[in-house]
Order: C-alpha cells, then sequence, then structure tokens
C-alpha cells in the first residue's frame, strides 16, 4: 500500500536563524538530523538535500520559484 509523503508545515529556529527543527504535516517533532534521514528516505515532499560549501549536507526546499512555501518562510513552532 502506498502511502501519501508526509512534508513540513513549521519549523524551529536557534538564535542565530539556523533551522534546527522541523514540524511535519502529522504532527512529528524532528530534530535537523532525524529530518535530513527522512528527507534522504524519500520520505518529506518539496525538499530535498544539498552539500554545502563547508561539505555539510542540508535540506532545502524544491525550488519552484515560489517563496512563501521555502522553509524559511514556514511558520515558527
Amino acid at each position: 500500500m502506498m502511502h501519501s509523503q508526509d512534508h513540513f508545515v513549521a519549523v524551529r529556529k536557534n538564535e542565530q536563524g539556523d533551522l534546527v527543527e522541523f514540524k511535519t504535516a502529522t504532527g512529528q517533532v524532528l530534530s535537523y538530523s532525524e529530518a535530513l534521514n527522512r528527507v534522504e528516505a524519500g520520505e518529506i515532499e518539496h525538499v530535498s538535500t544539498f552539500v554545502g560549501k563547508d561539505g555539510g549536507t542540508y535540506i532545502r526546499s524544491n525550488p519552484d520559484h515560489d517563496k512563501t512555501n521555502n522553509l524559511d518562510s514556514l511558520p515558527l513552532f
């Protein structure tokens, strides 16, 4: 049975404005590393990962020219 993918509905940021936690549509609160694992496993829609200049792996919104669904635009929780 295919279940629909989850997606992020809110974010929590640290004092520097970096994303540190994600809330999913199903109500789960994921740490950055948990969210990264779920994104890489293909379980979260509308986002992907990329490797930054520092060699770290990060989560980003899929580019679709709609700024309102960017991770930084999601409500805080």
